[in-house]
Formats: C-alpha cells, sequence, structure tokens
C-alpha cells in the first residue's frame, strides 16, 4: 500500500473548514480529510504509485481552487 498525506495551512481554522468541506465530497473510499486547527490534512492510500500519483495529482487541481474559492468574499443576496 502506497499512502501520501498532503498538508495545507489556510490562515484560520475557519478558513481550513471551509477548504476541507468544499474538497470532502470528491474524496474516494481511499481518502480522509481532516482539520487540524488552520491545516487540511488529507491522507491517500492507493495500491501502486501510478495511481497514488494520478489521485494526488486530481487532488491537488482541487485543492487549488477550493482555497482560490474559499479566499473570496461572501456574497449575500438581499432584495
Amino acid at each position: 500500500m502506497r499512502r501520501a498525506a498532503i498538508r495545507t495551512s489556510h490562515g484560520s481554522p475557519a478558513g481550513a473548514e471551509r477548504v476541507a468541506a468544499a474538497v470532502r465530497p470528491d474524496n474516494t473510499a481511499e481518502m480522509t480529510t481532516r482539520v487540524e486547527g488552520e491545516t487540511v490534512v488529507t491522507t491517500i492510500e492507493r495500491d501502486a504509485t501510478n495511481g497514488l500519483q494520478s489521485t494526488v495529482d486530481d487532488y491537488v487541481v482541487n485543492l487549488r481552487v477550493a482555497a482560490q474559492l474559499s479566499d473570496q468574499p461572501t456574497q449575500s443576496n438581499h432584495e
């Protein structure tokens, strides 16, 4: 079994929670995502190195988008 742990800091626990909530729906059965303070930790386990690499690559793309969007100001639609 191959394993990778990806740790990213997001400046605050609230920011980390937003990012984790955004990436969790894309997790496969081999992935877990948790928040430790201002850090999001995702662990990925796969049988083969090439499968692990592919999953990590996909996750990092999703993580970048989630982090960028979580930094955007919240907009409200009040009429």
